[in-house]
């Protein structure tokens, strides 16, 4: 149907932003969940840090708005809209699925972040703050997002390397996997999510776990830099 696309965006934002009021909210995977409990995992952000759900949410609301009213036949919002939509119907029950498996929590918010990065490279330039500025943000949080929940499961099932190096593996594939997707679309949301989740790796660890704190300040340095080296520059004129 026509428009069907930018009213399925608005229903499938709303019915996500007020899932955590049915299903309860999200700070890590219960510790009896997992073989091995994993308690506090050093991968994880402080509590806060989940707080970027709120201004996700609203700000996903408000895009899928503005689309409706002013540009509900423009084939690039569609372009965006698709695979935004299979995220948010993923991520509608996801809350549900992380209280009952670990395994079918971490595969699901892996296609979350999947399509919400495609979502992403796909955004027009046009209209920015209304489709990049949001998708963005939300692609950001889910990279750092799935690769936490990814080392937490491993680490759970005692599957390689102990929490501390699945951390470490944690951090530098969000890192690897934020880093190309910047290189694909300059997102200035998408890298402040990955470093608000990096900020609150710093602030969980602490110096008590100082090789994954360092390792995250790395991190932080190096998309800050990434992001500053790939800016547009305006060329100077002379007057």
């Amino acid at each position: 149907m026509k428009h069907s696309l930018a009213y399925l965006t608005f229903a499938l934002s709303l019915a996500f932003a007020v899932a955590p009021f049915f299903s309860g909210d999200f700070a890590g995977f219960a510790s009896d969940m997992l073989p091995n409990p994993q308690i506090n995992p050093p991968v994880q952000p402080a509590g806060y840090a989940f707080a970027i759900w709120g201004p996700i949410y609203l700000w996903l609301i408000a895009s899928s708005i503005y689309g409706v009213m002013y540009r509900k036949d423009d084939t690039d919002w569609d372009a965006a809209r698709l695979p935004l939509c299979i995220s948010l119907a993923v991520g509608v029950p996801w809350l549900l699925i992380a209280q009952v498996s670990v395994i079918w929590a971490t595969i699901t918010i892996f296609i979350m972040a999947g399509a919400a990065i495609a979502a992403l490279i796909r955004s027009p330039v046009q209209d920015r703050w209304w489709v990049r500025g949001p998708v963005g943000l939300y692609a950001g949080w889910l990279t750092a997002a799935s690769f936490v929940s990814l080392a937490t499961t491993l680490a759970g099932y005692n599957i390689g390397f102990d929490s501390y190096g699945w951390a470490i593996a944690g951090i530098i594939a969000a890192l690897t996997v934020a880093i190309a997707t910047y290189r694909r679309v300059e997102s200035s949301t998408y890298i402040v999510a990955v470093v608000w989740a990096l900020v609150g790796i710093c602030v969980a660890n602490g110096m008590a776990n100082f090789v994954v704190t360092a390792l995250a300040i790395t991190g932080i340095v190096i998309l800050l830099c990434v992001m500053a080296m790939q800016a547009p520059r305006t060329p100077r004129t002379l007057s």
